[in-house]
């Protein structure tokens, strides 16, 4: 897996972290990713991004969370001999990664018009925020506020609140990547074939928008700050305390499971009262529900009502912070580590999947 794509060239010019994230994706199984970075600015923004006390020697956290294992070249498009060493670039690769700026492409002469007059065949991949019609700036906080995002999120007394990371950004980059894979897969019948794909942000986060999308365009119903709660299940989302004090949630996604959970709590009557036998009634009681079970579960030890859950396959977990995310060899297997520009970079895989054959 590591070594899927070792024949492969990627030249990449985007930064920040979409862009960034679909080369990096290549870059972890084994093809030659060249990252190219603006000179006149100094690199790459998010080699700036730090946060207070973090070591100012080597790439910031931020920057080496989607920039693993790549060769950075600082250059000036506007400069002539600059320009030239992007175009011999453009030249061997095989995909080039774009998030230019409306008409920027232009300037430096690397519309896709251009791509293809130095690589017949070159795949380009491109990410614009708004769309390649609009020069309007798009950092993934201004999408989540466009597009609905943070009026869900938070509490119901809270003020909408954006997502602790860039999710539209991830998203995003995972939609040019399956994209650009496609388009690999095409170059199989027609080697010879050029491609250009192109995403935005916004496209991206309205199609992310699912289930709570088709809540409204079916039922017309608005989705309110609910915190974690979902608004088509119960009990989901909802936090409970146990006895020795950590933090537990439970994602009850049939009758079936709610039985067990019942038997586990030791009020296996629960399950049959009218108003929580089914999950459309437990969605309607949902409080006094919660309620009911937060005075069982916090009869319990957290790790043995967490064993019990599994036991009997009732989804449940313990909230945990990135401390103890990290501190789990199930989560360490998932580590990849780097020395560079004075500096060990650690950060988790991108790419998790496996293939069989």
């Amino acid at each position: 897996m590591e070594s899927i794509f070792e024949d492969l060239t990627v030249v990449e010019f985007a930064g920040v972290l979409a862009g960034p994230a679909v080369g990096n994706f290549f870059s972890e199984l084994g093809a030659e990713v060249i990252k190219v970075e603006n000179k006149r600015n100094g690199g790459d923004v998010t080699r700036q991004w730090r946060q207070p006390g973090e070591q100012s020697e080597g790439p910031s956290a931020y920057f080496s969370s989607v920039n693993w294992n790549k060769n950075s070249l600082l250059l000036d498009l506007g400069d002539v001999d600059d320009k030239r060493q992007a175009d011999a670039l453009i030249e061997k690769a095989d995909i080039v990664i774009t998030n230019f700026k409306k008409g920027d492409d232009k300037k430096f002469d690397l519309t896709f018009e251009d791509l293809k007059a130095i690589n017949s065949s070159v795949i380009q991949g491109h990410i614009s925020g708004f769309g390649t019609e609009s020069d309007r700036l798009a950092y993934d906080l201004i999408l989540q506020a466009e597009t609905g995002f943070m009026s869900m999120n938070g509490q119901p007394d809270s003020p909408p609140t954006k997502l602790p990371l860039a999710l539209i950004d991830v998203l995003a980059a995972h939609q040019l990547k399956e994209g650009i894979l496609c388009a690999l897969l095409k170059q199989k019948e027609h080697p010879e074939q050029p491609f250009r794909v192109d995403v935005s942000l916004y496209d991206s986060a309205i199609s992310s928008l699912i289930n709570q999308a088709t809540n409204w365009l079916m039922n017309r119903k608005v989705p309110e700050r609910i915190g974690s709660l979902h608004p088509n299940i119960a009990p989901y989302g909802e936090i409970f305390t146990t006895g020795d004090n950590r933090l537990i949630t439970l994602a009850i996604g049939s009758d079936r499971q709610f039985k067990d959970l019942c038997i586990i709590l030791g009020v296996p009557e629960l399950a049959g009262k009218p108003e929580y036998q089914h999950n459309e009634t437990r969605v309607e009681n949902r409080k006094e529900l919660s309620q009911k079970l937060k005075e069982q579960i916090g009869a319990f030890q957290a790790n043995s009502f967490l064993e019990e859950c599994h036991n009997h396959f009732v989804p449940a977990a313990e909230v945990k912070n990135l401390q103890q995310v990290f501190e789990s060899p199930k989560a360490q297997k998932l580590l990849l580590r780097e020395h560079k520009e004075g500096r060990q970079t650690i950060r988790p895989k991108t790419t998790v999947f496996t293939i069989q054959s």
